[in-house]
């Protein structure tokens, strides 16, 4: 295989480049927050829903940034951890891929079991348009319990370290899922609320406190782990939202959060 294609454009976001160019340029047109964010957490729904979400979190990262983007998401089908190691395709030109760093990680490259997941590829067209030079490590998470996210920082700081890269990290998520707004408010926010402190193991203790079914909690348990060791020391809830903000139903809604860690 010598490129990963389009599985969702049309469906999460326009197959067409100018509509998707149209679509980008008016989520970014708000003030970027002055931030320089080690990690983000990005949402991956149909960017009607979270487009402007996640580029209010890709926003924190400058838009002259030509280093390499680690993007982790949750594997939606059961697949086990692994990483792509050829370029994305998006409808606004290919994502290049940093084969050095996915060789220096020493974990799978299973390019089948990224064909059909959106986690990661949601993320693409936006880092496409917004940085054009940069390059990308998609890595899809299957176990993602706390030991897992543990194992799997330890690689990328390794892999940091052995190529020197310049390198950001973004955790694909979304939060509750199909439940009233103001439960996935509470018990989204209340669990967001550990990561102030890039306190992984209570996120995940409140997560399974309030039963809150954020579908990439390992993703940014790792996100957090890596930064922190790399010297951040908070993670800053930048906007909340969810489906009903758009659709208008507030009784079965999905949240989204941005989310930068510095």
């Amino acid at each position: 295989m010598d490129m990963r294609p389009c599985s969702v454009a049309g469906m999460f976001y326009p197959a067409e480049p100018r509509h998707l160019e149209q679509l980008l340029e008016s989520f970014f047109q708000k003030r970027a927050p002055e931030i320089d964010a080690r990690g983000i957490v990005s949402p991956h729904a149909g960017y009607v829903y979270s487009g402007e979400t996640a580029a209010c979190a890709f926003s924190t990262i400058p838009p002259d940034f030509d280093g390499t983007f680690v993007v982790i998401g949750p594997s939606h089908r059961g697949y086990m951890t692994c990483a792509s190691a050829v370029p994305w395709e998006t409808p606004l030109g290919i994502v290049d891929i940093d084969e050095e760093f996915i060789d220096a990680l020493e974990i799978e490259v299973d390019e089948v079991s990224h064909l059909d997941e959106h986690s990661l590829e949601v993320q693409m067209p936006i880092i496409k348009y917004r940085f054009p030079r940069a390059r990308a490590v998609p890595i899809m998470m299957g176990d993602q319990r706390h030991e897992a996210a543990e194992n799997l920082a330890e690689r990328l700081l390794l892999a940091t370290e052995r190529t020197g890269r310049d390198v950001r990290f973004v955790a694909s998520s979304d939060f509750s899922h199909y439940v009233p707004d103001e439960v996935a408010r509470r018990q989204d926010l209340y669990a967001i609320d550990a990561l102030k402190n890039l306190d992984t193991h209570e996120f995940y203790r409140r997560l399974q406190e309030t039963g809150a079914t954020a579908c990439g909690y390992g993703p940014i348990a790792t996100m957090c782990i890596v930064c922190r060791s790399l010297g951040a020391k908070t993670g800053e809830l930048l906007r909340y939202t969810t489906s009903g903000n758009v659709t208008g139903d507030f009784n079965q809604v999905v949240g989204y959060a941005a989310i930068a860690v510095v």
